[in-house]
């Protein structure tokens, strides 16, 4: 059976940004005024990495309590904003793909998202979790630091575990926006299907190694077509 991994922001929801609105409001409130986001990237990296960067971009101490306190404002203050977010939705194409894959293919989630704040945002943009029997979060690395590419390892541990056999890795494919998503699924052996909806060209992310590059995923039926044509 293939396995079909999804990153999520940009990727098959936009929220407009309220993920970084949200974390900077949670900074605020914590450490005050002048928390800033500015300089700290986010596109395709993992949420513990993000979280942080920001305490030492802010020249706040790195301690596991500041990172559990600014992750739980986190989710609240995403709880609360993403209903005021009118333009949070699927992407082009993505419901029908996920139709179109479901009864034929393994849907999982491969995100620099934690599980909580990754589903609160998948929830709001009309896409229930549950449709994807695999996952690995942001926070799901074995290893400190903790990086992106560890990430795949983890779900094909999960396929094996739900499915009682190993999944072939040709037949595997990281679907996100990045050069971070496209070099985690190269590292490992996967294939990677990259889409321009985030703030990546189609351009850079064919430099960084993509098989398959869309500018977006209007058209469900060729690029469920191509992930499943190995």
């Amino acid at each position: 059976m293939h396995l079909m991994l999804f990153d999520i922001d940009a990727t098959l929801i936009s929220t407009s940004g309220v993920g970084i609105r949200a974390m900077e409001a949670a900074g605020r409130e914590l450490f005050g005024p002048e928390f800033s986001s500015t300089g700290v990237e986010y596109a395709g990296r993992l949420d513990p990495l993000i979280v942080r960067d920001l305490l030492i971009a802010n020249r706040l101490p790195d301690t596991p309590p500041n990172a559990a306190n600014l992750r739980s404002g986190y989710r609240r203050h995403l709880t609360e904003k993403l209903p005021q977010t009118p333009t949070a939705r699927a992407l082009p194409g993505v419901p029908r793909l996920l139709d179109l894959l479901e009864s034929r293919a393994a849907l999982g989630l491969l995100t620099g998202n934690y599980a909580d704040t990754g589903s609160i945002k998948l929830r709001a943009c009309g896409i229930d979790p549950a449709r994807f029997p695999i996952a690995a979060w942001g926070d799901e690395s074995p290893h400190d630091p903790p990086d992106r590419t560890h990430l795949p390892p983890v779900a094909l541990a999960r396929y094996r575990a739900r499915f009682g056999r190993d999944a072939d890795p040709a037949r595997c494919a990281i679907i996100g926006d990045t050069p971070h998503d496209v070099r985690c699924a190269k590292v490992n052996g996967l294939r990677a299907l990259a889409v321009a909806t985030g703030m990546f060209s189609i351009d850079a992310l064919r430099q960084a190694g993509a098989d398959l590059v869309l500018p977006d995923l209007s058209d469900a039926a060729a690029a469920a077509d191509w992930l499943l044509s190995f």
